[in-house]
C-alpha cells in the first residue's frame, strides 16, 4: 500500500507554505530541519519479517519519499513517483497503456517525447496522433475507439501554444480517456493542471522544480487509485528511480520555487516586450504578450506567464550570429535554472524531429529559445542588444 504524503499543515495551507514544508518533518533521530540524504542501498531488519518500513534502496528511500510527497502536495495530487529523468517519467506513464491503444499528443511537444513515442513505443504496438491541442475540435476529431490517453504539453516547447486544460479534461473524460499534462515549462507555481481536471501531471524535475541546473530527474503525480497502484509497482519493477542526492537537490529547489518564479515571470515578460519592439525580431512567442492568440486563456489558466520565450530572426545565419554573440546568456540546452539559457531548437532540443515536421510546426531555422533567468533584467537586455547588433 502506497503511503500517501502526510504533513502537519492546515487544510488551507497556501502555496509557499506547502513548498517549504509538505512531505518533510524534522529528522526523528537528530531534529535536523532539512531532510537528510539517506545514501544507502539497503536497510537492516530488526528480525526476520520485521523492518522499519524500508527494505531495499530501489524500492524505498526516505529522501526520495520526501520529495515525492512534497511535489504531490505542490501539484494538488494524491501521490508522486520520482524517476531518474523526465523521459523515464514519461516512459512510466506509457506503461499504463497496452498494445493497440492510441494516444493523442500535442503536435509541438518536446523533441525527446516525440522520439520516445515515435521511435520506441510504436514498436510496442502503440499508436500516436499529433494534433494542435490548442484546437480542441481537432483533438475530438482525432479520437478513435482505441484512444486511451490525451498527452498535452502547455505551453508547448518551443512555440508556446496553450491548451485549455479545463475543456481538454472535459473532452477526455467524456470519452473515458486519461488527461496527462507535461507541466514542465510552466511549473506548478504558474499552472496546476490537476485543479483543471488533469488525471496525471509530470515534470522534468531538472527544470524549474530543481531550479539550479545541477540535477536530472522526473516526477509523475497521480490522482486515481488504479494509476497510483500501478505506478508504484512500475517504479520498483523497472527501477529507473531518482537517487537520494538528486532527491535532496530537488527538495532544496522547491523551497525557493515561489520566489524564483516571481522573478522568472517578471523577467520573462520584460524580455518578451523588449524583443517584440526590436526591429530585427520578426516574431515573439510568449503567452504574456497581448498579441499571443491565447493571451486571454493564459490570464485565466496561469499565474504569471513563465520564463520561457522564443523569437524568430528569419534565418539560420541571423540566429547563429546572435547565439554566438551573446555573453551573459549561456548557449545550452535545458531550461528553468536561475541562470538565463539560450538555444536553437532546430539543431538542439528538437533536432530529433524530422526537418519537414519542424517546418510544418513552425520551428524555423531562425527560431531562438530563451529560458529567462533571475539576473538583473537590464543586464539581459544589454546583452541581447549587443548580440542583435551583430545580426
Amino acid at each position: 500500500m502506497y503511503r500517501c504524503w502526510i504533513v502537519k499543515l492546515t487544510p488551507n495551507a497556501r502555496f509557499s507554505t506547502i513548498c517549504l514544508h509538505a512531505g518533510q518533518e524534522p529528522d526523528p533521530s537528530t531534529g535536523a530541519i532539512i531532510t537528510p540524504i539517506y545514501q544507502t542501498a539497503t536497510y537492516v531488519q530488526d528480525e526476520l519479517g520485521k523492518h522499519k518500513g524500508f527494505e531495499y534502496g530501489r524500492t524505498q528511500n526516505p529522501t526520495r519519499m520526501a520529495v515525492e510527497r512534497n511535489i504531490a502536495a505542490i501539484e494538488g495530487g494524491r501521490a508522486g513517483f520520482a524517476f531518474a529523468s523526465g523521459m523515464a517519467a514519461i516512459g512510466a506513464i506509457a506503461t499504463l497503456l497496452k498494445a493497440g491503444d492510441h494516444v493523442v499528443v500535442s503536435d509541438n511537444t518536446y523533441g525527446g517525447t516525440f522520439r520516445l513515442f515515435d521511435k520506441v513505443l510504436t514498436r510496442c504496438q502503440l499508436s500516436f496522433s499529433y494534433v494542435d491541442t490548442s484546437r480542441l475540435e481537432d483533438v475530438e476529431r482525432t479520437f478513435t475507439p482505441s484512444t486511451r490517453m490525451l498527452f498535452v504539453e502547455t505551453p508547448t516547447n518551443p512555440l508556446m501554444r496553450l491548451t485549455d486544460l479545463r475543456e481538454a479534461a472535459s473532452l477526455a473524460h467524456r470519452r473515458h480517456v486519461r488527461l496527462v499534462v507535461d507541466n514542465t515549462l510552466a511549473s506548478p507555481y504558474v499552472q496546476r493542471p490537476i485543479d483543471f481536471g488533469a488525471d496525471i501531471v509530470m515534470h522534468s524535475t531538472t527544470k524549474y522544480l530543481n531550479g539550479h541546473s545541477d540535477s536530472v530527474g522526473g516526477i509523475v503525480i497521480a490522482t486515481r487509485d488504479d494509476d497510483i497502484e500501478w505506478l508504484q509497482f512500475v517504479q520498483n519493477a523497472e527501477g529507473a528511480i531518482l537517487g537520494p542526492f538528486d532527491s535532496w537537490l530537488v527538495l532544496r529547489g522547491t523551497k525557493t520555487l515561489p520566489l524564483r518564479m516571481i522573478q522568472h515571470n517578471a523577467n520573462g515578460l520584460a524580455l518578451a516586450e523588449f524583443l517584440a519592439g526590436h526591429p530585427k525580431v520578426r516574431r515573439v512567442y510568449y503567452p504574456g504578450l497581448p498579441l499571443h492568440p491565447q493571451y486571454e486563456l493564459a490570464k485565466r489558466q496561469m499565474r504569471g506567464f513563465g520564463g520561457m520565450l522564443t523569437f524568430d530572426l528569419g534565418s539560420f545565419d541571423a540566429a547563429r550570429r546572435l547565439l554566438n554573440g551573446v555573453r551573459l546568456h549561456a548557449l545550452a540546452e535545458s531550461l528553468g535554472g536561475v541562470e538565463t539559457l539560450i538555444s536553437h531548437p532546430a539543431t538542439m532540443t528538437h533536432a530529433s524531429v524530422p526537418a519537414d515536421r519542424r517546418a510544418a510546426l513552425g520551428i524555423t531555422d531562425g527560431l531562438v529559445r530563451i529560458s529567462v533567468g533571475i539576473e538583473d533584467i537590464e543586464d539581459l537586455k544589454e546583452d541581447l542588444t549587443q548580440a542583435l547588433d551583430k545580426v
